[in-house]
């Protein structure tokens, strides 16, 4: 699959989750065999007002190429002067984030509500295509509500203003995250326009992406909170998912946390991060348990290599 002039080794991407998809998990995510991963939404605000932990959020490694960069916001001067402080980073793509439910994003005429501007998401595209060299994608939704599905049009517009590739979350902003992921609008999307479509919504594995391919005729598929805790849903190689291959998984993301990230000041997070890789494992919550009463990152480290030393293995951070 190609993006403008990035080609994706596995139209299989990781999607761009606010409080996940941080460095750490974007390498353990093409460790294990993602095409490409997308960042965290990133403020346009944050970055031209040059806040610290908002340009912290580009930093990026040769090893997670081809990685893409999402910018939010509803200004399009602001937002084509934050794809030009990107464009100066080690990225491939620049990705627009144009589908995000969430009211406080909404509210200030960002993410999904700019599927009921048209005009003034068109002004945001150009604008940052026209400050980067990086191929420019946009992620919106089937619509705002069910009586407003207007998604082929939105592509069509996307394409117009110089988009290399659209990604469709097939579901209204009335949806949030729930409601029935509609498969039809991201058909009728790729009909619309003549550049890659990427199709996303509630995918839990490679089978159910390969059918989302084979029925919509989409180019590539986003997997998003289907892989938290599961990384290996990457892998072309589907292998049952034993407590072997959690806790190879988790001891990997602990060792990249620990490289990158400040982890006891993230320990919740962290904590929480790390329940994920038991859902639905045998004795999956007695160790869940546990993990929540370690006082410290350090311990939590030590709980994981035991918990992998019980299943005969010795994976080491």
């Amino acid at each position: 699959m190609r993006i403008g002039s990035v080609l994706l080794d596995n139209p299989f991407i990781l999607a761009p989750l606010a409080g996940y998809t941080d460095l750490p998990f974007r390498l353990l995510c093409r460790e294990y065999g993602a095409g490409c991963c997308f960042s965290e939404m990133i403020s346009c605000h944050g970055l031209t007002y040059q806040q610290e932990k908002t340009h912290a959020m580009l930093f990026s490694l040769p090893e997670e190429r081809p990685v893409a960069i999402q910018l939010f916001g509803g200004e399009p001067e602001v937002m084509g002067q934050a794809a030009a402080l990107v464009n100066s980073h080690p990225i491939d793509i620049i990705d627009i984030n144009m589908g995000c439910p969430v009211k406080k994003v909404v509210k200030k005429l960002s993410g999904s509500a700019l599927m009921k501007y048209p005009l003034l998401a068109e002004q945001i595209i150009r604008q940052v295509v026209a400050n980067t060299d990086k191929p420019v994608t946009v992620k919106f939704r089937s619509g705002w509500t069910h009586d407003r599905i207007n998604a082929p049009e939105f592509a069509r517009m996307a394409e117009g203003a110089g988009a290399a590739a659209v990604t469709v979350h097939a579901r209204t902003w009335s949806d949030g995250f729930g409601g029935t992921v509609d498969w039809s609008v991201i058909a009728a999307v790729k009909r619309a326009v003549s550049i890659p479509v990427i199709g996303n919504g509630d995918l839990a594995s490679i089978e159910e992406g390969r059918e989302m391919m084979s029925v919509t005729g989409c180019d590539g598929v986003m997997i998003g909170r289907a892989a938290l805790g599961a990384p290996w849903i990457f892998s072309p190689e589907q292998l049952p998912v034993t407590m072997v291959v959690r806790t190879k998984a988790l001891i990997r993301h602990l060792s990249l946390i620990e490289q990158f990230l400040p982890a006891d000041r993230m320990l919740g997070r962290i904590k929480s991060t790390a329940i994920r890789y038991f859902k639905g494992a045998h004795n999956g919550a007695t160790i869940r348990n546990q993990i929540f009463a370690v006082q410290s990152f350090a311990e939590l480290c030590q709980l994981i290599q035991s918990v992998d030393s019980d299943t005969g293995c010795n994976h080491s951070l």
